[in-house]
């Protein structure tokens, strides 16, 4: 059996198999792997995560934006937002959840969001390309904010 099939076949059991665990259980198993991994011989190997870009006739933002976790998803995933707005994350999730800068012009680390309506703000003072992520589900969950002045 070659490293494609047992790649394969491993995904299967964790899709369920039989199991009575809920879709959640499967996709966060899924997710915690690692970042984008690819598979060699049948080792994940942790990649970087290539964040999109709000397409460049994206409206701009501002005032309170709200980004929604649901569904180990964000909505939206990019946007442009004007300085001086208000990021507004809310967790709609069943787990805990987190919001991680990746580099830019913003730092932070908003620690566990609540399951079902925690939330996270970051006041926007200067312009420039936010990356950030939900550390525990990285694969499915980052994203990418354009600060414009």
């Amino acid at each position: 059996m070659g490293p494609v099939a047992i790649v394969c076949a491993t995904g299967l059991l964790i899709a369920g198999c039989g199991s009575s665990e809920s879709k959640s259980t499967a996709a966060t198993t899924a997710a915690t792997t690692s970042k984008n991994s690819t598979v060699k011989g049948g080792l994940t190997v942790p990649g970087k995560i290539n964040y999109a870009s709000p397409p460049a006739n994206a409206p701009v933002q501002s005032g309170v934006v709200t980004i929604t976790y649901h569904e180990f998803a964000i909505e939206p995933d990019t946007l442009k937002a004007k300085v001086g707005s208000t990021l507004k994350w809310i967790n709609n999730n069943t787990e805990k959840c987190n919001v991680k800068s990746e580099g830019g012009p913003y730092t932070f680390n908003s620690g566990d969001l609540a399951p079902e309506g925690g939330t996270f703000e970051l006041k926007l003072d200067k312009p420039g390309t936010i990356h950030y992520e939900c550390t525990s589900y990285p694969t499915t969950m980052n994203g990418s904010i354009e600060v414009v002045e």
